[in-house]
């Protein structure tokens, strides 16, 4: 049986999973510009809170890579076998792992401080060109790591494309993951503003970026696991590894960053207690 949230939701949309996801990834794509627009009005978070603030997004990116993604695609639409979902999850890692090589590391660009893995980030422009060229592969990283949260909407809509009975789990994956857009998404803002861009600039072109990426892979990765099923656990699993891999290269290690690991914990912990409660809540 279907939530009222669910029931709602059916009939303001319809029941294409398609248009479920277009409706899905306009949803977290706005919530990603209302978390950078709060630049504008927030001008100065400290550390302690951004670091907070992330560690929830993690949470409960965390959490949904599990209960929404992984657990679905090995128990629901593998028959109980993990390989498919489980080759997904590796294909996912391997290949944010791939493209952070060819861009720098995020925690590079938010920071200013290289990684000691970070041995592929050029430093060899100066002045001028050198804030240029980072302030655009700023943005460009922090692209590639919205891209797993826009694939993971649209497949979870897919998935409730062969189950009904799993829209319940793919709203509440499209709420978490908004939800966490938020912090995410001032975060952001504010490293690009120390990058050299103007608030105003940023918030707008946070906009169209989320826009431009989540969206379409929401609408990809729903159309793509309707029309070929035997691709959903792999999708699935795929989304999940991407998920995981952000996770622990990018958001952890940022947060532990400046001496606020308990307040970030903490907030990883808050994550993971809200998506378990949507998970339950939504599934009704």
């Amino acid at each position: 049986m279907q939530s009222g949230f669910a029931e709602a939701f059916v009939q303001l949309v319809g029941s294409s999973p398609v248009l479920q996801a277009l409706a899905g990834g306009v949803v977290i794509a706005l919530l990603n510009l209302v978390g950078a627009s709060l630049v504008l009005v927030w001008r100065n978070p400290s550390e302690r809170t951004l670091d907070a603030m992330l560690g929830f997004a993690a949470g409960v990116m965390l959490a949904a890579a599990f209960t929404s993604l992984i657990i679905p695609g090995i128990e629901e639409y593998s028959g109980g076998n993990p390989l498919p979902t489980l080759i997904g999850v590796g294909l996912g890692a391997l290949f944010l792992d791939r493209a952070d090589i060819l861009l720098p590391h995020a925690h590079y660009l938010l920071t200013g401080r290289r990684r000691p893995d970070a041995a592929g980030v050029s430093t060899t422009l100066s002045g001028t060109d050198e804030r240029v060229a980072g302030v655009i592969l700023f943005i460009l990283a922090i692209t590639l790591h919205n891209m797993p949260e826009g694939l993971a909407v649209g497949v979870g809509f897919g998935a409730a494309a062969v189950d009904p009975a799993q829209l319940g789990g793919a709203l509440s994956l499209m709420l978490a993951i908004g939800i966490q857009n938020i912090p995410e998404g001032l975060a952001v803002s504010v490293a690009a503003i120390n990058a050299g861009l103007d608030r105003r600039l940023y918030a707008a072109v946070a906009g169209i970026r989320a826009g431009v990426v989540e969206i379409p892979l929401a609408v990809l990765g729903a159309a793509a696991v309707s029309v070929v099923r035997p691709l959903l656990p792999y999708a699935m699993g795929f989304a999940a590894g991407a998920m995981l891999f952000v996770i622990s290269d990018e958001i952890i290690p940022e947060t532990h960053r400046s001496g606020y690991e308990r307040v970030a914990t903490l907030g990883l912990m808050g994550g993971v207690i809200v998506m378990l409660y949507l998970d339950i809540a939504l599934a009704g």
